[in-house]
């Protein structure tokens, strides 16, 4: 038996439910983004970095892609809060 085959241990047990990798293509689905928004996000800090699966190949976790959408529900309705709240920070409404 090679030593390979004796490990108990299994990459895929590691990864958590929901934890699955996501490529490019169902990054720009899931979140409505291009790639180039995408990288730009990335690099201003506000879209998780992406995890190395090959030389040439990133993907995502599935559940910081998750995160980041629900971050953008938690602004958005903290952003309707504010505005019922502070009406003259509407623009374009009178009072």
């Amino acid at each position: 038996m090679s030593k390979a085959s004796q490990t108990p241990f299994k990459p895929i047990e590691r990864i958590a439910l929901g934890n699955r990798l996501l490529r490019l293509p169902d990054v720009e689905s899931k979140t409505g983004k291009s790639k180039q928004a995408i990288y730009a996000a990335i690099r201003a800090g506000t879209f998780p970095d992406p995890v190395p699966i090959g030389r040439n190949s990133v993907a995502w976790l599935e559940a910081e892609v998750d995160q980041w959408i629900a971050d953008r529900l938690t602004d958005r309705a903290r952003n309707r809060v504010q505005r019922k709240t502070n009406p003259t920070t509407q623009q374009g409404k009178t009072a």
